[in-house]
């Protein structure tokens, strides 16, 4: 059993006493949203429910689902349920399209944010003796921010490093003795690829533990931050609607994500019927925010793909584990009647090693039928070998992912340090097609 525990009580709490705890504070989040956000008394109404017919969780799938074409139509402030006077922070997605989705916290938000991060933490192994540098950008995303107040909480030394100037991360990891390290998994690998051609090695630096979120990763990208920068790294995963960081985390097991179900009821449905699905069944992850007093969310659709197991975990955590997202049921590649996840490409690449972790899909759409084509780093060593040996790789990986996808696609390589990094969200697909 795990001995790192924030919050034991909670944490190992039977799951008779979560439901009590759960159905508690939903009958409370209904009122609130019902008197408080016009948008979704209207929604309740058309659907002929009132906040006292909610008695029960079982009761929880009559309420309407909220999207995120929702949130942009009451921008900004629309579907805040607290009085402005009351909101202490206000944070906004970096969506690509359409609005920003804006966010707001009342002082409990902020301080059930940094209770929820401070689980993850120790959950990890942080202790207040640790240096925990973070480097997720601060500002209007979520993962600074987040990452430090739960780092503060649990009386660690919080070095707000954000994002970006990654010679000086990797100077302040070694010259600091960081013990933990927040930020994307894509930006982790770019670390320590630019350890090494600095002159330095893992064995230069003192990190026990990485937290690692905010895109979807796999399994090999696990192994490959693991053995540059000698960590043992989980996934945390969170969405700024919901809350931010912290909605769900690895332990020690590294076997599905805990979700802080004191705080968040998770659902799995069927991304097209909206029919909820039984525990271990994958489909999209769906959250309802139940002690969320500035911007509570009632069934938001989160888009991600995942599943839910209730099985109480060896660690004694009795909160419900989420498998990590396996792609997302809005940006999902449709390559020819089949659903692509870029996670599935990674997988295989992850598994070639003459080629680098780093990798983009570009889709076209020619005479009217889907193309799909693999630009691939390769490793330095094959860089430099024949012709021959870099058309046998690309042939060999085409063969891996058709046999993973059951459709065909193209393989090119390219020199090292052609893919463009990324300090943030790693951009790994261009669809060019008009659809």
């Amino acid at each position: 059993m795990d001995n790192n525990f924030w919050n034991p009580s909670v944490e190992r709490m039977s799951r008779d006493e979560l439901h009590a705890v759960q159905t508690r504070r939903l009958k409370e989040t209904v009122e609130r949203v019902y008197s408080n956000v016009p948008y979704y008394r209207d929604k309740m109404q058309r659907k002929g429910i009132l906040p006292g017919d909610i008695k029960t969780l079982e009761d929880l799938e009559s309420l309407p689902f909220t999207t995120k074409q929702d949130l942009r139509e009451t921008y900004p402030f629309d579907m805040f349920a607290a009085p402005m006077e009351s909101i202490i922070r206000i944070h906004a997605s970096s969506g690509t399209t359409g609005k920003q989705t804006v966010t707001g916290y009342t002082r409990r938000d902020i301080d059930m944010w940094a209770e929820c991060m401070a689980r993850c933490l120790t959950m990890a192994g942080a202790t207040r003796a640790s240096k925990i540098q973070v480097g997720y950008g601060y500002g209007l995303f979520t993962g600074g921010l987040g990452a430090h107040y739960g780092a503060e909480l649990i009386g660690a030394a919080v070095i707000p490093a954000s994002a970006g100037n990654t010679m000086r991360q990797i100077t302040m990891m070694k010259d600091f003795g960081t013990n933990f390290l927040c930020c994307t998994p894509s930006y982790a690998l770019y670390l320590g690829e630019a350890l090494g051609e600095a002159g330095f090695t893992k064995d230069d630096l003192q990190i026990v533990g990485g937290i690692f979120g905010a895109e979807p990763w796999s399994e090999n990208m696990r192994k490959e931050i693991e053995d540059i920068l000698g960590l043992r790294a989980y996934d945390i995963y969170g969405l700024s609607e919901v809350m931010g960081p912290a909605v769900s985390q690895e332990c020690c097991r590294q076997d599905k994500l805990h979700v802080w179900e004191d705080f968040f009821i998770p659902e799995i449905i069927d991304p097209v019927t909206c029919e909820v699905l039984p525990g271990k069944t994958q489909g999209e992850l769906v959250f309802t925010t139940i002690y969320k007093e500035g911007f509570p969310l009632i069934r938001y659709r989160t888009r991600d793909i995942s599943s839910l197991c209730y099985d109480e975990c060896g660690c004694g955590r009795t909160h419900a584990r989420m498998t990590k997202p396996d792609g997302r049921s809005d940006d999902m590649l449709i390559i020819r009647g089949v659903n692509v996840f870029p996670s599935q490409v990674e997988s295989v690449l992850l598994e070639e090693g003459n080629v680098s972790p780093h990798y983009r899909i570009i889709v076209d759409r020619k005479n009217n039928l889907d193309a799909m084509t693999v630009e691939i780093e390769m490793s330095e060593n094959i860089f430099s070998d024949h012709v021959k040996g870099i058309e046998a790789t690309e042939s060999n990986i085409r063969k891996k992912i058709e046999s993973v996808l059951g459709i065909s696609c193209g393989v090119r390589l390219v020199e090292p340090k052609t893919i463009a990094r990324s300090e943030g969200k790693a951009k790994r697909v261009i669809d060019n097609r008009k659809i």
